[in-house]
């Protein structure tokens, strides 16, 4: 299953970005409202939202180019990318985008909840200052 999120263009460098990306406790900047549970981890972080179970996140890599998340739980497979194309000295687009496996009945479930997920993430990224 492969979702995606709007392109956004982003005032600030893919470099200031990434280092942005780099540290588990900035994602809580991002995280969509109704934010029930946030912690922290030294390689990622845990959150809860309204309605969903929590999902564990490891940041796996994070150049100028790219930020990937995916789950710290061995049932869930699946990666969160954050792609940054720099545009100028103090502009990148990001685009948000969902690759996961699921079997068809999970899918169905979890489809629209992630989309609505990647949407919320990347309005609070376009709105970051």
């Amino acid at each position: 299953m492969n979702l995606e999120g709007r392109k956004i263009i982003v005032n600030k460098s893919s470099k200031d970005l990434s280092e942005l990306l780099k540290s588990p406790e900035n994602y809580k900047e991002f995280m969509p409202d109704g934010l029930q549970k946030f912690e922290t981890r030294e390689d990622g972080f845990k959150f809860g939202l309204q309605g969903m179970p929590e999902i564990a996140l490891k940041i796996d890599e994070v150049t100028h180019e790219k930020a990937v998340l995916k789950s710290a739980s061995s049932s869930l497979d699946f990666t969160l990318t954050a792609t940054l194309k720099p545009l100028n000295e103090t502009q990148t687009e990001v685009q948000m985008l969902f690759e996961g496996k699921f079997n068809p009945f999970i899918k169905m479930m979890v489809e629209k909840p992630l989309q609505n997920f990647i949407n919320s993430l990347t309005d609070k990224i376009e709105a970051y200052k």
